[in-house]
């Protein structure tokens, strides 16, 4: 049986309207926390591609000691409370690998459990923490962030509030949407951005 893989990385920042975000490592001692936000149908709707209105606990196991072997794993804190977790994970997509071989991809999933904290700017500050991370500690080549559905608009704009770009707008695989948007932020983006 696959086991949580943990790490030691803790992350901090804040939200233009004051909040206080903190990643900090998923552990073993989370697992209430995570089978109550997959088991919520609306946080799934946007969540999720495919119409999930819940995860039993055996599954949430299943997702997250799967996704840890191969992501940086952390659970959420805005001003000090559990709102959601993220990852920051080495791209799983063929095609994407394809589109950029031999770079180091990554990918950002994130999903905010507390739906009084829809809108705060949390997701936002989530995306740029593990962002300033991947280019500045662990030297990614480029982030991509596969098939945000068109009704997740905040999402999507959350990615590009922090830089990114679209760059490709396909048909959705799902049924729930009409359209999914990737995008993207290169180490060059990146460094540019930060440049001005």
């Amino acid at each position: 049986m696959i086991t949580l893989r943990t790490h030691g990385v803790t992350l901090k920042g804040c939200t233009p309207r004051g909040v206080r975000v903190r990643l900090r490592p998923m552990t073993e001692d989370d697992w209430g926390l995570l089978y109550r936000w997959n088991s919520d149908p609306e946080v799934l709707y946007y969540s999720e591609g495919d119409d999930v209105a819940s995860y039993t606990p055996e599954q949430v196991r299943d997702i997250y000691c799967s996704v840890c072997q191969n992501a940086l794993c952390s659970i959420i804190e805005a001003d000090g409370v559990p709102v959601g977790d993220c990852w920051l994970q080495e791209m799983n997509l063929e095609r994407v690998l394809i589109r950029y071989p031999d770079l180091d991809c990554r990918r950002i999933d994130l999903l905010i459990g507390e739906k009084q904290y829809w809108g705060q700017g949390v997701g936002t500050e989530v995306i740029r923490l593990l962002t300033d991370y991947a280019f500045l500690e662990q030297g990614v080549d480029l982030i991509y962030e596969p098939g945000i559905a068109d009704y997740n608009v905040r999402s999507r704009k959350a990615f590009q509030r922090v830089g990114y770009q679209v760059v490709k707008i396909g048909e959705a695989s799902g049924e729930k949407a009409v359209h999914e948007y990737d995008l993207i932020l290169t180490r060059k983006m990146f460094l540019e951005q930060r440049a001005t």
